[in-house]
């Protein structure tokens, strides 16, 4: 019996500075309806989908800086959302900025959610590869300030039992490091959801430009096959506030390839089957970590090429 889920991979537009929670939940909502149309089980909104992603620009006032966060989840505004999962009996994962008081203070973060068919909170994850800067550059086109706004999240990489298979989440950045894949192919993952917000332009390295779509789907299709998972990526795109941001979102499957692809800059919706059971064939063979996977010689490794500064050794 295959383990089959259909997956709504959920690309947004660019969201207006201007646009009201509700507003964009009424969009999320629409592309949730498409969905079950589809037959999903799941559908997968962006990192930061409720507002702009505020981070490109400088904010001086806590609490304009305040507004842009969520203090609980769900809330007034998402509670629609969870009502119509539960109505229509399908899973979402929602990106959004998190408030939240630990260790008796006010803590920024940026959170991931997955939510089930009952429109139940079964899993958070909170993004660890912060890019950017903590203090505004005068001069640049637009600001990338995640190390001012958030603080490095707190929860690993966890995986949960969801959906029938073995569920994890990261956020924009982390797609680009192998120890966010590899720390939950460890654990048998067999479904990555992340989404993104990532410009066109980037402002220290601009001769790369024209490789933003390239390295974005290079980065998850290797994360992909080398841990034997599917990994759904969802982009913000479009130019949003003056920022041009990069679309392709898609679903890519444990052979490395992409099985669904959005093809507009706007609100879109791709369906991807994602069968778990394709998952086995990579885990069991060539990505048999306890088989093949030889962890007792890389200490030797690094002393012998001198690459533990580099490693942080």
């Amino acid at each position: 019996m295959t383990r089959v889920v259909t997956v709504g991979v959920a690309q947004l537009g660019p969201i207006s500075r201007a646009e009201s929670r509700p507003e964009v939940v009424q969009r999320l909502l629409a592309l949730m309806e498409q969905a079950a149309r589809g037959g999903c089980d799941l559908v997968v909104y962006p990192e930061a989908a409720l507002t702009a992603f505020f981070p490109h620009w400088t904010i001086e006032g806590e609490q304009e800086l305040d507004s842009w966060f969520e203090t609980a989840m769900p809330n007034a505004a998402v509670q629609p959302l969870f009502d119509a999962a539960r109505r229509l009996r399908i899973g979402f994962h929602l990106g959004y900025a998190e408030i939240a008081m630990e260790e008796g203070r006010k803590r920024r973060f940026n959170t991931a959610i997955l939510v089930d068919g009952n429109g139940e909170i079964v899993g958070k994850y909170r993004k660890i590869h912060l890019p950017g800067y903590d203090a505004p550059r005068p001069g640049e086109p637009f600001q990338n300030l995640e190390k001012r706004y958030f603080e490095v999240g707190n929860l690993g990489f966890p995986v949960w039992p969801a959906f029938g298979g073995r569920v994890g989440m990261m956020i924009c950045n982390d797609r680009r490091w192998p120890e966010s894949y590899r720390v939950m192919g460890l654990q048998g993952v067999e479904l990555i959801l992340l989404g993104y917000n990532t410009p066109v332009h980037n402002p220290a390295m601009p001769e790369t430009d024209d490789l933003g779509n390239f390295h974005n789907r290079l980065v998850m299709q290797a994360g992909a096959y080398q841990n034997g998972s599917f990994v759904i990526g969802v982009a913000k795109a479009g130019v949003e506030e003056g920022v041009d941001q990069i679309g392709q979102s898609c679903a890519i499957a444990p052979s490395g390839e992409v099985i669904a692809q959005c093809v507009t800059l706007g609100d879109e919706l791709q369906i991807a089957r994602c069968d778990l059971d394709l998952c086995n064939s990579y885990k069991t063979s060539i990505f048999n970590f306890a088989k093949h996977r030889r962890t007792e010689h890389y200490g030797l490794i690094v002393a012998r090429t001198g690459a533990g500064d580099m490693l942080g050794g």
